[in-house]
């Protein structure tokens, strides 16, 4: 089985449906796939029968359908790509690009590239993704990312202090003549 997972950002990611399309319609991919996809249009593989597809998945839901699977498709989010590394599932990234309005900019495309190096796997053609199907990446370390998530560090950083209530004063009433 073979889980992809697009992210729910408001921007389709049409690159990524088109390539899953070929590569079924090829038969590289020959078995089920499980789809989260967010905002992307998928009438082109809605009937196809290997093809199971959710808009939204609860995060238990899709830690389910990972571990079920032999290769996940992922876009770049870093919080999919903590998710994946730390349930040591065998993954490749597809960065989103803004060149084809899949994002606002290409953080996604900085961010597997800057991930490269801890053994993180990315795919910028469909050539690249073909190969991950047919020989997927080995295990990345199950603790990519040493150091707290960036929520945390800026809490920590930067903490919250409690505001002063405003004080209400009670309305005006109109002066009665």
């Amino acid at each position: 089985m073979i889980t992809v997972t697009l992210g729910t950002i408001p921007y389709p990611f049409e690159r990524a449906i088109s390539w899953l399309k070929d590569l079924l319609d090829r038969g590289i991919i020959d078995e089920p796939v499980f789809l989260q996809y967010g905002t992307s249009n998928i009438g082109s593989l809605i009937n196809h029968p290997l093809v199971t597809a959710e808009a939204v998945v609860p995060q238990g839901k899709l830690k389910e359908m990972v571990n079920r699977s032999r290769l996940v498709i992922s876009h770049a989010g870093q919080g999919s790509t903590r998710l994946l590394a730390a349930a040591q599932a065998r993954f490749v990234l597809l960065p989103r690009l803004a060149q084809h309005d899949e994002h606002v900019d290409d953080h996604q495309l900085m961010f597997a590239r800057s991930v490269q190096n801890k053994g993180v796997h990315n795919c910028l053609t469909l050539a690249g993704l073909e190969q991950a199907v047919l020989t997927p990446p080995p295990l990345c370390p199950k603790n990519l990312f040493e150091g707290p998530k960036l929520s945390a560090h800026l809490l920590q950083r930067y903490p919250v202090t409690p505001r002063r209530q405003p004080t209400l004063q009670p309305p005006l009433r109109p002066a009665v003549t």
